[in-house]
């Protein structure tokens, strides 16, 4: 089993399929091995088997040895060698990528809006959001959601990008500006919508706005302003409200939310649609 994640992973790295079980064959063999051996180890035919050696030996993840007795003999580079050696790799390609491509394309005449269905396609459109985030992140979100997104706010926090964010239940570790819902319980709110909104705007110029139930998960990604724009000041909003909020606690503010007839009106309006989680 963690052969062949092994052999997968090393195949998105970028090595052929021989390539990779060559290569996994003289690790796990930890001693030189001649071409015969490595073909008998690994699958890899004799007929190609030399040719995948090469390109290993030509990218650096393998090296020739002489062997007593044996010929010539192949090692492979230490597995922590190769996985900085790919990181290096990668992250120059990544550079080169975003000083190249932006040079290429101009802005587009047309905006786009993409519905995106299961969590997995709606968190992946989340993520991309914010690692092209420039500048500003206003997220509102979800524990439940946030783990997979926390590598992302937090690379964009590192990188100087202002991120606020609004939850909907406490955060074990706060991420960037982390403001907690006081007056709008995390139970209730899924009640009265019956799923868990989420949603992720930045610099104004991108945003998804996701929804997750007990069996399905629907969202919408677009990069045109006005959506971005409201998402953001929704956002922006909320905070606001519960600074607000804080500063006036005192004053009978929790009553007044809890009580008040045209506030309960606005809430019980607000159960999502089915419309919205299959817009065709």
């Amino acid at each position: 089993m963690q052969r062949d994640q092994a052999l997968e992973l090393l195949k998105s790295a970028g090595m052929s399929g021989y390539e990779a079980k060559a290569y996994v064959a003289l690790l796990v063999a930890d001693e030189p091995l001649n071409g015969y051996e490595v073909a008998k180890a690994s699958g890899v035919p004799r007929s190609t088997v030399y040719e995948s050696l090469g390109k290993l030996v030509g990218r650096g993840a393998a090296f020739e040895v002489n062997h007593p007795g044996n010929g010539t003999a192949y090692v492979a580079l230490p597995s922590e060698a190769l996985v900085g050696r790919l990181r290096r790799d990668l992250s120059s390609t990544i550079d080169g990528l975003a000083a190249v491509l932006p040079r290429l394309g101009g802005p587009r005449d047309a905006h786009l809006v993409q519905h995106v269905h299961g969590l997995d396609g709606v968190l992946e459109r989340a993520i991309d959001v914010i690692e092209a985030a420039a500048s500003v992140v206003f997220a509102s979100v979800w524990p439940d959601e946030i783990e997979q997104l926390r590598p992302s706010f937090e690379r964009a926090v590192e990188r100087g990008v202002d991120v606020s964010l609004i939850t909907f239940g406490t955060l074990d570790q706060p991420i960037g500006r982390t403001y907690e819902h006081h007056y709008s319980e995390p139970d209730v709110v899924l009640e009265r919508l019956g799923c868990r909104i989420f949603t992720v705007v930045a610099d104004r110029d991108a945003v998804v706005i996701g929804g997750v139930d007990r069996s399905e998960a629907w969202g919408m990604w677009s990069d045109d302003p006005a959506v971005a724009l409201v998402a953001a000041e929704y956002v922006r909003h909320d905070i606001a409200l519960q600074l607000i909020g804080d500063r006036l606690r005192e004053a009978g503010l929790e009553q007044f939310w809890r009580t008040d007839p045209e506030l309960e009106r606005l809430r019980a309006s607000a159960a999502v649609i089915d419309s919205l989680r299959d817009p065709g």
